[in-house]
Parts: C-alpha cells; sequence; structure tokens
C-alpha cells in the first residue's frame, strides 16, 4: 500500500500525525480523550477539548475541524449532563476556530470524551521531536501539577480559589504558545499531557539524539501542588511516569522526593515544551508575556550525551 502521503520525519512518539495530500497544506491529525477531572460538566467538556486540540499546537498548526468521542455509563450520566459536555467542549473548540462537525457515542461503564482534530500546518518545516538541537533552551508555558491537583479535587481536598486556578490553567489553550514558538522561530515543541514533564522531554531527546539538563527550581508548579505531593497525594499514574523515566533520568543528590514526582507529574491539558535555539531565546519569552501563556519559564538545555537522558540539577546555571 502506498503511502507517500504520510510524513516520515518525525518521532516515535509524536504528538499527532502528519499528511501531507498531494494537492493541499500539511495536516496534523490526532484524537484523545480523558475521564472527567472536575464535577462541572462544561468545564469538564472544555478540558477535554483543550487537551486534544493541544496536539494539532504542538506541531506548530492550527485546529480546523474536530470529531467529538463519548463513552457514558447511561444509568449514572443524564442527557442533561451529557448535553452540559458536548457545549462546553464545543465553545472551547470555537475558541480555538475550530468547529465541531459531528462525533460518535457508546454505552461505557467509565465517562469518557474528547475529540478527533485535524489541523493545517502552515510552516514547514513543521515542529517535530526529531529536531531538537545542541545548545536550545527549553520553556515551559503551563506550570506543573495538574495530575496531583486533578486528583485533589476527587478527594475534595482544594479551596474555592486553588480549585478555580487548576481549572483556568486547564481549560486555557495553547494557541497562544504555538503563535510565539513560531514566531521566535522555535525548532519543537511537545505538549506536556500524561507522560509528565521528564516523560515528554524524555520522548523528545529520544527522537533528535540528545540529552537535556532540567532546572527544577526554574520548573513553575500550581502552589497548591507540592505541600500535596509532600504529604503523599500523588496519583498512581505519576508514580509510574517517575519509575519509567527513573533509568534515564540523573537527579542531583539530595533533591526532594516530592520534587521528582512533581517533574514526572501525569498531566491533563498541560502547557508546551518548546525547544528554542539561544539567539530566540528572548524574543519566546516576549511573544509568551504578550500572549498572556500561564507560565514563561526556561526550565533547562540540549546538551551532548546518551540520547533521551535527562540529568535533574537545582538552579539555572547562567
Amino acid at each position: 500500500m502506498d503511502h507517500s502521503w504520510v510524513e516520515p520525519d518525525v518521532g516515535p512518539l509524536e504528538d499527532a500525525a502528519l499528511v501531507r495530500p498531494e494537492n493541499g497544506p500539511l495536516l496534523a491529525f490526532t484524537v484523545d480523550f480523558i475521564t472527567p477531572v472536575v464535577d462541572d460538566p462544561e468545564t469538564f467538556g472544555a478540558v477535554a477539548a483543550a487537551n486534544a486540540l493541544s496536539d494539532v499546537y504542538a506541531m506548530g498548526g492550527e485546529p480546523q475541524v474536530a470529531l467529538a468521542i463519548c463513552g457514558f455509563p447511561e444509568d449514572v450520566v443524564s442527557p442533561t449532563v451529557l448535553a452540559r459536555i458536548f457545549r462546553g467542549g464545543r465553545d472551547k473548540a470555537a475558541e480555538a476556530g475550530c468547529a465541531i462537525v459531528g462525533g460518535h457515542t457508546v454505552l461505557d461503564p467509565e465517562l469518557k470524551y474528547g475529540l478527533c482534530v485535524l489541523g493545517r500546518v502552515d510552516r514547514d518545516p513543521p515542529f517535530s521531536q526529531t529536531h531538537a538541537r545542541v545548545g536550545d533552551r527549553l520553556v515551559l508555558t503551563k506550570p506543573l501539577g495538574l495530575g496531583i491537583a486533578a486528583q485533589a479535587i476527587k478527594r475534595q481536598r482544594l479551596d474555592a480559589a486553588d480549585l478555580a486556578r487548576v481549572a483556568a490553567v486547564m481549560t486555557t489553550l495553547n494557541r497562544g504558545a504555538k503563535d510565539a514558538a513560531l514566531a521566535a522561530d522555535a525548532r519543537t515543541a511537545t505538549d506536556i499531557t500524561g507522560f509528565g514533564l521528564l516523560g515528554h522531554l524524555h520522548h523528545l531527546l529520544q527522537a533528535s539524539g540528545v540529552a537535556a539538563r532540567l532546572f527544577a527550581e526554574a520548573v513553575p508548579v500550581l502552589d497548591c501542588v507540592r505541600p500535596l505531593a509532600e504529604d503523599g497525594q500523588v496519583p498512581a499514574g505519576t508514580r509510574k511516569n517517575l519509575a519509567y523515566v527513573e533509568p534515564h533520568t540523573r537527579f542531583e543528590p539530595g533533591l526532594p522526593a516530592a520534587e521528582a514526582l512533581v517533574l514526572a507529574d501525569a498531566q491533563t491539558s498541560g502547557g508546551l515544551l518548546i525547544a528554542v535555539p539561544p539567539e530566540g531565546e528572548s524574543m519566546l519569552l516576549a511573544e509568551l508575556e504578550r500572549r498572556g501563556t500561564p507560565a514563561r519559564a526556561v526550565v533547562g538545555e540540549i546538551v551532548k550525551g546518551e540520547a533521551g537522558h535527562v540529568e535533574v540539577v537545582g538552579r539555572l546555571a547562567r
């Protein structure tokens, strides 16, 4: 079978597939869905949509059209609640300029909602995890801790202010981060989701054949998260993430165990991790500030070393 329309220059764990029709723009194609991370139906729909759309932004693309995907237990979730979830997803996609034109539902023991998204990529070459180079700066555009915070929401351990902050971060589109990265001529980006910062960084480094140094104290973290991590209130998925990356990671002696868990925390609708050449760092930070991204932090750099290896140190050395 002829697959010549599939873009070959992508990483093994890329955020979205790239297809290049014979006549037309390069397209990013992805699917993502999640279980509830907040109680409010509209907010859940918005978070799930932002999470799915993020994969297209991570390729440097702009979402164009989407299909909704939903599984639900009919004896638990009412049609009214479903309608509110769909409305939240529809409105968030509309904010991105992306039309939800249909979808599919199935009966399922556990509620799930998300999108299958098709986006247009005008940048050539697109962002790819194969493009990071030694010397690139690593910039993160949302704070970490969304997985730990989501578990705390389920256990009713967050106050109203922290809950509002977490919801605001998760429903923020990565569109501004993507546009800033394009303006600064960044080399690549990946969105930080289920594998956590360390896991997604490891995948990017493997694809590019390089290593990285990560500055733990420079990594933005939600205010409510470190006390939860220190108290052991960490999802099982986050602990599995840490076990997954430990063979590929060297932690500076004395780094608190809770800090390592936060760096591996499984995110929902996290930010972009952007690799930008040193000469583009100032522009990227300025563009991120202009677009009001939830964070704009230089958290590390690409270095020579074993492909996929991450060294975690305390402070940013400049």
